[in-house]
C-alpha cells in the first residue's frame, strides 16, 4: 500500500457557501468582468456587479414561487451563460441543483426528477419540450406535485427568465439573504447523476464545502493559468459534468473571465474569437485537431512535412520529460534546431487552432494517448492531465506546470490523500469527496473503505507521489468525450435478440461507443427458417445484409434506453465460438469481458478505423 498528500492550502469558514464566493468577488472587483455571453453581436462581457444583480433577481423569483432552502431544482441545457445564471440563482434561493444532460433519455430525465424530487426544471426552449410536457401530465395524473417547466429563453406566454425575476419583485433584501446564507460548507449543493453499473444513474451529493474548498485551493496550486493578468477561458463541456462546473466555480473565485460555448461544429470559430489563455478539454478535442492537422496537410500534399514535424515535437517533448524526472540529459542541439525550424513553420498554425493564446491545457475525464499528450507538449500546448470521479467533485490529481510528468495523472490536489489499496484499487480521501449517493445509504456504505472513496479505477504511485491510472476495476466505460457509459443494460437488451448470443459493448477512451455481437446458433437458425432463408453458419450469416440489418434493429432498440452520447454506433460480428473452454465463458457462463476484448482486438480496431 502507497500514499501520497498534499496539504491543504487554504482553508474556509464552515458557515460559507458557494454564494459567498461571487459576494466575494464582487466586492473585490465589481466592475470585472466574470463572464463573456455570447450573442448574435458577438462576446458582450459581463461584470461582476451586473451578474450579482440578475443573479439575486432569479433567486427571488424562485422564492415567490416556493423554493425552500434544500429544495432540488434541475436544469436541462447546453452549456451557456444561462445555464450559469440559473446554477448561482438556485444557489442563491438556497436550493439544491440538479443537472441533466441534454443528451439523456425520456427514462433518464423521469428517473432523475423523480430521484431527486425536483418539481422545476429550467430548460432551453428547444430542449426535449414535448418530453418534458408529458411528464408534466403523467406527475399530474398521478395526483403527484406537478413539474414546473420554466424556459432559459424567452418563449411567449410560457414560463421564463423575465418573467421568473418578474415575480420575484416583492420578495424583500432580508429574505433572499435568509434563504442565501442557510446553507453552509456540509450541507448539499448538487446532487449530480452518474451513470451506475446497475444502468440507473446514482446521484452524488456534492456539497458546498466540496465547491468551495476545491476552488480556494485550485488557484494556488495552478497560479499560472488561474492567477495571470487578463486570464480567460472557454467553457465548452457540458456543465451537467461536475468537472466544468467545478472549473466554473475555480473561475469565479479567481476572476477569470469565463465564455460558453455549445461546442461541436461552432466551437473552432469560439476558440478564434475568444482567444481563451488556458482551455478545459477531453482527450477527443485533442484527437480531433491532431487529425485535423493531418488531414490537412495531406490536402495540400504536405503529409511528409506534417509526419516530420509530428516526430520531432513527440522527440523533443519526451527529452524533456525525461530530463525533468532527471533521466536524461533533455534535447540535443541537433534536435533542438529542427524543433526550432518546426516551431516557425508549423506549431503556429496548430496553435492558431485554439485560439492563439493558449499557455496551458487542461485534460480531464479519460487517458489521453502518450503520442499526442507529447505532441501537443512539443508544439508549445502543455497538456496537463488530471484525474478524478464525479463522487471526487472532478480533480483529485493534477499535472502542473512546475510538477508534470507526461504519463500520470499528476499530484493530489491539496487537502487530499491518495492512497493505492493492496489489489491496486485507488482510494482517495479530500477536500472534493461528496457526501454520498442520494437516498441509497447501501451504496454509500460501499463506496468507502477506512474513510476513503474506493475509485474503482486501478493505479500506480511513484517516489515522488505522482499518479498513473494502469485500468478499470469496473466495468464502467468512459468514451474520449468524458461520458460515462454502464455496458450491462446495452448488452441485456440485445441478447434479448433471436440472433444475439453473446454482446461485449467498448468505447473505453474510444470516440464512440461499439459493440461486438456473437451470433447465437440456434437463433440463427430459427430466424432463417422464419425468413425462409437457407440455413446459414456465423460466419455466412456476418456477411448477409438482411441479417445485419436485423441486428441493427437490435441495437437501435438498445439504443432507446440511453442518451445519444451513450449509444451504439458500429457493431462488429464476432464468429469464434465463445465458451467455457475457449476461455470468454466462466463457470457459471458469464461473459468474460477482457478476454473477449483482448482475443478480438484486431476487431474492435477495425470499428474505429477512420
Amino acid at each position: 500500500m502507497r500514499e501520497a498528500s498534499t496539504e491543504l492550502l487554504v482553508e474556509a469558514d464552515e458557515n460559507t457557501n458557494v454564494t459567498d464566493l461571487l459576494l466575494e468577488r464582487c466586492a473585490k472587483d465589481p466592475f470585472g468582468n466574470l463572464y463573456a455571453h455570447k450573442t448574435a453581436n458577438g462576446w458582450l462581457n459581463v461584470p461582476a456587479a451586473r451578474f450579482l444583480a440578475d443573479v439575486q433577481a432569479l433567486a427571488k423569483g424562485l422564492i415567490a414561487g416556493g423554493v425552500n432552502p434544500g429544495d432540488p431544482v434541475a436544469v436541462l441545457s447546453h452549456s451557456s451563460f444561462e445555464w450559469t445564471l440559473v446554477d448561482f440563482a438556485i444557489w442563491m434561493a438556497g436550493g439544491v441543483t440538479v443537472p441533466i444532460y441534454e443528451t439523456s433519455s425520456a427514462s433518464q430525465i423521469e428517473w432523475i426528477l423523480a430521484d431527486s424530487g425536483a418539481r422545476r426544471i429550467f430548460v432551453e426552449d428547444t430542449s426535449k419540450a414535448d418530453l418534458l410536457h408529458t411528464l408534466v401530465e403523467k406527475s399530474t395524473a398521478l395526483g403527484e406535485d406537478p413539474v414546473t417547466i420554466i424556459r432559459m429563453e424567452h418563449d411567449g406566454e410560457a414560463p421564463n427568465l423575465t418573467s421568473l425575476a418578474a415575480v420575484g419583485i416583492g420578495i424583500m433584501d432580508s429574505e433572499l439573504e435568509r434563504q442565501r446564507s442557510a446553507a453552509t460548507l456540509s450541507d448539499v449543493a448538487s446532487i449530480v447523476y452518474t451513470s451506475g453499473t446497475t444502468g440507473k444513474p446514482k446521484g452524488c451529493e456534492i456539497t458546498h464545502g466540496n465547491f468551495v474548498l476545491v476552488a480556494r485551493n485550485v488557484i494556488p496550486f495552478l497560479p499560472e493559468l488561474l492567477m495571470q493578468r487578463g486570464a480567460r477561458t472557454l467553457m465548452f463541456l457540458p456543465l451537467a459534468h461536475v468537472l466544468a462546473r467545478a472549473v466554473q466555480v475555480v473561475c469565479l473565485t479567481a476572476g477569470v473571465t469565463l465564455g460558453h460555448s455549445p461546442g461541436a461544429n461552432g466551437l473552432m470559430a469560439d476558440l478564434g474569437a475568444f482567444k481563451p489563455t488556458f482551455l478545459l478539454a477531453v482527450p477527443r478535442i485533442f484527437e480531433k485537431v491532431y487529425a485535423g492537422a493531418g488531414h490537412k496537410a495531406a490536402m495540400s500534399g504536405k503529409s511528409g512535412l506534417f509526419a516530420a514535424a509530428s516526430a520531432t515535437a513527440v522527440e523533443y517533448s519526451t527529452a524533456v520529460d525525461l530530463a525533468a524526472r532527471g533521466q536524461g540529459p533533455g534535447p540535443g542541439w541537433f534536435l533542438g534546431l529542427k524543433h526550432s525550424v518546426f516551431n516557425k513553420l508549423l506549431y503556429p498554425k496548430v496553435r492558431e487552432v485554439f485560439g492563439g493564446a493558449v499557455g496551458y491545457t487542461v485534460s480531464g475525464a479519460s487517458p489521453l494517448s502518450l503520442r499526442e499528450n507529447h505532441f501537443f507538449h512539443g508544439a508549445g500546448i502543455p497538456v496537463l492531465e488530471g484525474y478524478g470521479l464525479t463522487e471526487t467533485t472532478a480533480p483529485c490529481t493534477v499535472n502542473t506546470p512546475s510538477m508534470s510528468r507526461i504519463g500520470t495523472v499528476g499530484i493530489p490536489l491539496p487537502g487530499t490523500t491518495i492512497r493505492v489499496a493492496q489489489d491496486g484499487e485507488v482510494l482517495v480521501k479530500g477536500i472534493g469527496v461528496f457526501k454520498g449517493y442520494h437516498r441509497n445509504d447501501a451504496a454509500t456504505a460501499e463506496a468507502f473503505v477506512d474513510g476513503f472513496f474506493r475509485t474503482g479505477d486501478l493505479g500506480e504511485l511513484d517516489p515522488d507521489g505522482f499518479l498513473t491510472i494502469t485500468g478499470r476495476k469496473k466495468d464502467l466505460l468512459v468514451t474520449a468525450g468524458g461520458k460515462n457509459v454502464a455496458p450491462g443494460p446495452l448488452e441485456e437488451k440485445l441478447r434479448e435478440h433471436q440472433l444475439v448470443g453473446q454482446a461485449v459493448v467498448v468505447g473505453d477512451g474510444r470516440p464512440f461507443v461499439a459493440a461486438l455481437v456473437a451470433l447465437d446458433p440456434e437463433g440463427l437458425e430459427d430466424w432463417c427458417a422464419e425468413n425462409k432463408r437457407d440455413a446459414m453458419s456465423p460466419s455466412e450469416a456476418a456477411r448477409d445484409e438482411r441479417v445485419r440489418a436485423a441486428v441493427q434493429s437490435a441495437v437501435d432498440e438498445a439504443n432507446t434506453l440511453v442518451s445519444s452520447a451513450e449509444s451504439i454506433r458500429k457493431f462488429g460480428f464476432i464468429t469464434a465460438d465463445l465458451s467455457v473452454e475457449s476461455g470468454h465463458l466462466t463457470p457459471s457462463l458469464k461473459l468474460k469481458r477482457a478476454a473477449v476484448v483482448k482475443d478480438f482486438s484486431s476487431l474492435v480496431e477495425k470499428l474505429y478505423e477512420k
